[in-house]
């Protein structure tokens, strides 16, 4: 394929024929995508300061981490067509950043305090025995539980999923699942009576 002067374009043709030389790099536009190793070199510091402001700092690597991920496997490999790369960054970190907060919510994990790290308290050190203690007999009794009995009390009452939400998993009827509830209320009730 011969080009005449005036075919001469800033821009690469569709397809180059096997035998047709390259055109010299002053004629290749850049300004037709980025690669994704660029856009991570020249965005990655402002979106981790961006991230440090709307969550913990020390998390904001990762949520880079994991944006650059889901680009990755999008199949974005050579070139991505992103007109405001600042602003669709921006917005993918904020909606990774929803989507965990939802999930930490969901799964109660900014609650959750392991038994051995609360602190005896100096003042009353009897009654921090007790409440661990009852919170060992707790974890024992549930652990008796049958396990799809199991797995239905502690999705609802630690994971704070809905009946409807747990049949929907399972593939019970809600019916099913609040007689499940109602069987490890009654016996953890009993179990744990003193």
């Amino acid at each position: 394929m011969r080009l005449k002067p005036d075919d001469i374009s800033p821009v690469l043709p569709i397809a180059i024929d096997e035998g047709d030389p390259l055109p010299p790099l002053d004629r290749v536009n850049r300004q037709q995508g980025v690669g994704l190793d660029r856009l991570y070199r020249h965005h990655r510091d402002k979106l981790v300061r961006f991230i440090g402001r709307h969550i913990q700092a020390d998390r904001a690597p990762d949520i880079v981490q994991q944006l650059f991920a889901r680009l990755a496997a999008k199949g974005h490999h050579a070139d991505l067509a992103i007109v405001a790369p600042d602003a669709y960054l921006r917005q993918a970190a904020l909606n990774i950043i929803r989507d965990e907060a939802r999930h930490d919510s969901r799964r109660s994990a900014n609650l959750h305090v392991c038994a051995d790290d609360v602190p005896l308290l100096a003042s009353d050190p009897i009654a921090a025995l007790e409440a661990r203690d009852i919170l060992a007999r707790l974890e024992a009794t549930v652990a008796r539980l049958e396990p799809r009995t199991r797995e239905i009390f502690l999705a609802h009452r630690i994971d704070g999923f809905s009946y409807g939400e747990i049949a929907a998993r399972t593939g019970l009827s809600v019916k099913t699942v609040e007689k499940h509830m109602s069987l490890a209320i009654a016996y953890v009730a009993r179990h744990l009576a003193v």
